[in-house]
């Protein structure tokens, strides 16, 4: 789960991560005052989406960058207007956008240099690893392409967590020294001790800056939860933006299924993620596209199924669908009457291609043979990709 960077940095505050001050809101009537809450001069005015990119972003009306530096709140009132309300498109929405629905405003900051800082899981050491460097303000994959050498990883053990030490380190390879290599420790240091206690799988703080006069503060916050523990993060739970997510996946949790919505228009119903991913690649090996991973798990019910099929069919992109089943804990002929109640309750009118193989397989494919529902059977994997991607492709 994503949060947007205004909640981050109420987050931030909680945990003594330095940050500007700032006011966000989603009511334009509500601009003038958020503005003049913020100090100083400058004013920056931030569209809040779950994306990065904002600033180099294109808003389809034409108005260009999601951020923005004013130099007079006059100007950041313009500035909001331009936004809220409006799609915007960077690196990382793709082509459609997300529409911008509320506007954060920050204090302007008197920067002395760029850095990046991120606390990520690390899948090869099964452990949270710091990342930084002294490049901040551009994309990280850039800078690990182009000059690795500026990146510095310090790899932590969960079971005693980041170390004094280890934060002194990372500021002194940032270059920072005395009292500020001190306030950049304590900043990771803290930025850690969340992590840990809010059961993150990723900070992002790029830039982090250094100030002219001796500070060391978190100018942006890009924040993902591990899903599986929110249930013991009630205020992280309180953050979520449901208008910030696919209606779709939305859905489809209700139900326990894992679901994720991509841009192809062959939509799959899988049991397991892993036979899920082989399926779309077999998929896309034959010349299909997938619509989506859909993994209804190993003990799926009939409800569960026609939900599936009826989450599938809301994709306008959607022209088949392929049934891919292996049944072990799941057994092939509750599968298929899943599939017969799902198919009859929606009224199916998609080419339908089912693969069935395990337990009661033989039970299942006979409750499909004789529920009178259009469909295609297919002995194997890359038989059904092949099928289903033929009828649809000949259908359209």
């Amino acid at each position: 789960m994503n949060i947007h960077e205004y909640q981050a940095k109420k987050l931030f505050e909680k945990y003594g991560i330095p940050c500007p001050k700032g006011a966000a809101t989603s009511s334009a009537d509500e601009f003038e005052a958020c503005i003049d809450s913020i100090e100083g001069d400058f004013v920056v005015v931030k569209s809040q989406i779950h994306a990065g990119g904002r600033g180099k972003g294109t808003f389809t009306n034409g108005y260009k960058g999601g951020v923005k530096l004013a130099k007079s709140k006059a100007e950041a009132l313009e500035y909001a207007n331009a936004m809220l309300g409006n799609t915007l498109v960077t690196i990382q929405t793709g082509p459609a956008g997300r529409e911008v629905q509320t506007i954060y405003f920050t204090e302007g900051a008197d920067i002395e240099k760029e850095y990046y800082l991120a606390i990520l899981m690390d899948r090869a050491t099964s452990a949270p690893v710091v990342v930084a460097s002294t490049e901040g303000g551009v994309d990280i994959e850039t800078v690990a392409e182009e000059t690795p050498e500026k990146i510095f990883k310090q790899v932590v053990d969960p079971a005693i967590g980041l170390q004094a030490h280890q934060a002194r380190k990372i500021a002194f390879q940032l270059g920072f020294e005395g009292k500020q290599a001190g306030a950049c420790a304590k900043l990771i240091f803290n930025l850690y001790k969340m992590f840990w206690e809010t059961d993150a799988d990723m900070i992002e703080v790029n830039p982090m800056i250094s100030t002219k006069d001796g500070g060391v503060s978190a100018l942006d916050a890009k924040v993902g939860f591990d899903s599986n523990a929110l249930y013991r993060q009630k205020e992280v739970v309180s953050y979520r933006d449901l208008n910030e997510e696919d209606s779709k996946e939305i859905e489809a949790s209700k139900f326990d299924l894992n679901y994720i919505a991509l841009d192809g228009n062959i939509a799959c119903l899988v049991n397991g993620a892993g036979l899920a991913m082989a399926t779309m690649d077999i998929i896309n090996h034959v010349g299909g596209s997938a619509a989506n991973f859909l993994d209804v798990g190993g003990g799926a019910t009939a409800e569960q199924v026609t939900a599936a099929f009826k989450i599938i069919l809301s994709d306008e992109n959607v022209k088949g669908i392929l049934v891919n089943i292996f049944g072990g804990i799941m057994q092939c002929d509750i599968i298929a009457e899943g599939i017969i109640t799902a198919a009859k309750a929606v009224n199916l009118d998609k080419p339908l291609v089912v693969r069935l193989e395990g337990t009661n397989v033989e039970a299942g494919k006979k409750l499909l043979a004789e529920s009178g529902i259009d469909l295609i059977a297919a002995d194997d994997l890359p038989d059904a990709a092949k099928k289903i991607v033929e009828t649809v492709a000949a259908a359209n």
